[in-house]
């Protein structure tokens, strides 16, 4: 259902039948990791006029994995990351060994 980078990819779906008898298939929740679970492997430094997916980009070769910044930085909301030049943020593996499940493999830079 989801791209293997999705945050998405793997989390089990539901379905609900509403009343007017139509189902309707969602994601179940997903729960977000302990910063302190993941492994860090890097830092970044925010500068004036940094956006998050342009730091994935660099950082993981792909902008749609800023969600993996956040979660690194316990941060909900992905503009507080950048809204501060001069701001550490940890850059980190996803949660479990690679290969194992729920973990998300980074796209190769093409």
């Amino acid at each position: 259902m989801f791209d293997p980078t999705s945050r998405y990819h793997g989390i089990a779906t539901a379905t609900l039948t509403t009343p007017d008898g139509r189902t309707v298939m969602y994601v179940r929740r997903r729960f977000l990791p302990q910063p302190g679970d993941l492994l860090s492997v890097g830092v970044q430094v925010v500068e004036p006029g940094d956006r998050l997916d342009r730091i994935a980009a660099r950082q993981y070769g792909d902008p749609e994995q800023a969600w993996r910044i956040a979660d690194a930085n316990g941060a909900m909301r992905l503009d507080d990351l950048t809204a501060e030049p001069g701001r550490r943020l940890r850059i980190a593996l996803p949660a479990g060994p690679p290969g194992s499940p729920g973990t998300v493999p980074t796209r190769t830079p093409s």
